[in-house]
């Protein structure tokens, strides 16, 4: 089971709704619409994706990591150098 399971209904509802926004992107590009209403749309697009990442982040910290770290071990090292890795491309996106 993975961390975010209990909240697996929240995140996909969250993800629908960023795909529709999405859509209206395709739509406002296709009409032509003035390139900072797009600019706009896009940034909210982009600040909805970065909080669903968020949220799965510290479903993952909380969940995945803390039980690899209680068991010790180079699965915990594994987990935390993941977690790690992931941070870094959330920071860099």
């Amino acid at each position: 089971m993975r961390g975010y399971t209990g909240d697996k209904d929240a995140y996909l509802k969250r993800l629908r709704r960023i795909e529709g926004q999405i859509r209206g992107l395709q739509r406002m590009v296709e009409n032509d619409e003035y390139c900072i209403d797009v600019l706009t749309q896009i940034s909210a697009a982009t600040k909805a994706l970065q909080s669903v990442s968020l949220g799965l982040m510290d479903e993952h910290l909380r969940h995945c990591v803390a039980e690899a770290v209680a068991q010790g071990g180079d699965t915990a090292d594994e987990k935390v150098r993941e977690a790690s890795e992931a941070i870094a491309r959330l920071v860099r996106s």
